[in-house]
């Protein structure tokens, strides 16, 4: 006669479910807040990109502004931007940090820069 074991089970606790959701729930609204920023990150390369056609740095600057009114960019203004002439090309660059509380003392910090093509 034969006596059968004690059959192992395979899974995950209820606690451990717990903890995986919430590390998975937070995670996902970190990136729910993030997300957005990294949008106006590429509108503002689009804005720049844009504006680097300018002939002077008035117009540069304009361009910036109107290309920014239009796809909603509050970070960076055409002020901000610096222009800068490498050979005979113009160079606009701009760099910008936002900032995104996440609970009590604590805050995400995320900096942004970046130049035209």
């Amino acid at each position: 006669m034969r006596v059968q074991g004690k059959s192992t089970q395979r899974g995950i606790t209820f606690l451990g479910l717990v903890f995986v959701g919430a590390v998975v729930g937070i995670s996902g609204v970190i990136a729910a807040q993030v997300f957005p920023t990294f949008l106006e990150y590429q509108s503002v390369v689009k804005a720049v990109n844009l504006a680097q056609a300018g002939n002077s740095v008035p117009e540069i600057r304009a361009t910036f502004d109107k290309s920014a009114s239009i796809d909603n960019i509050s970070s960076v203004t055409g002020k901000e931007l610096e222009v800068t002439k490498e050979g005979d090309k113009v160079v606009v660059s701009f760099a910008y940090q936002r900032e995104i509380h996440l609970a009590g003392p604590a805050w995400l910090t995320l900096k942004y820069s970046g130049r035209s093509k």
